[in-house]
């Protein structure tokens, strides 16, 4: 794969040398550590795909529905956004994304979407090729995609090096369109494609919000076109967002 950024708003490690150093085989391996190949699940066609006003109606006043006391105070103080990922159970591969903003002391939902995670589900343990999502809360500081920078508050990267490769199918053609970063092993300040790992290769990485192409994942938590052009519309870095990933279970300290 081969291609040069139009965009490119990095002053950290990579920069403008970003296509020395991501390209060729360093952003086929980012891509197929993190979510490359085809999901087993079937397409959740009955889920809508679109952001919805019941986000709020679902949500209990002033704080974020579904997370036990425990996960609140994981959220960093200075966090004013959060995207919520509920998955179905912790085997599943499909599930849910609110997002939510905080104003003053109090969280409100700002859109909810229908989601899919790693294939076999949630692990609080991520590693390399396990085909489950990593359970826990992370920043989001970096964004990038194959298409050019819709309006993104976060620092965007538009290359054709997010082109998947023509093995895993048409139905990942789209994958990478549009794509942030989850701060889980990866360096912060960089292009997602960055392959540097600084937890160890074993631990995995590049794992995005990312498009859903109707089905399971490697690792990384897919949405429809419209939820990422939201999402990276939206999401501030003077905001501090985060993502708070888990099956709902879990997530609601059921795993305690």
């Amino acid at each position: 794969m081969t291609g040069e950024p139009t965009t490119g708003k990095y002053p950290g490690p990579l920069g403008r040398r970003a296509p020395l150093l991501i390209a060729g085989g360093l952003a086929l391996a980012a891509l197929a550590s993190g979510c490359g190949g085809s999901g087993s699940a079937a397409p959740a066609a009955a889920r809508t795909g679109t952001a919805s006003p019941q986000a709020a109606a679902d949500a209990q006043p002033g704080r974020i529905s579904g997370l036990s006391a425990r996960w609140l105070g994981r959220i960093p103080a200075d966090a004013r956004q959060a995207v919520v990922v509920y998955g179905d159970a912790a085997d599943s591969p499909s599930g849910t994304v609110t997002l939510y903003q905080k104003h003053g002391s109090a969280w409100t939902a700002d859109a909810t979407w229908a989601s899919h995670n790693g294939r076999l589900g949630w692990t609080p343990s991520h590693h390399e090729d396990d085909k489950r999502s990593p359970v826990g809360v992370f920043t989001l500081t970096d964004a990038g995609g194959l298409l050019p920078d819709p309006g993104s508050k976060l620092p965007y990267h538009q290359t054709a090096l997010f082109t998947p490769p023509s093995v895993w199918g048409p139905s990942h053609r789209h994958d990478f369109d549009y794509v942030i970063a989850i701060d889980y092993n990866r360096v912060r300040g960089s292009s997602p494609l960055d392959p540097r790992r600084p937890q160890g290769e074993r631990a995995g990485g590049s794992i995005w919000l990312h498009l859903d192409p109707g089905s399971g994942s490697s690792a990384c938590v897919t949405l429809p076109k419209a939820a990422m052009q939201h999402l990276l519309r939206t999401l501030d870095p003077a905001r501090h967002p985060v993502v708070v990933m888990g099956d709902r279970a879990t997530l609601a300290g059921k795993d305690a």
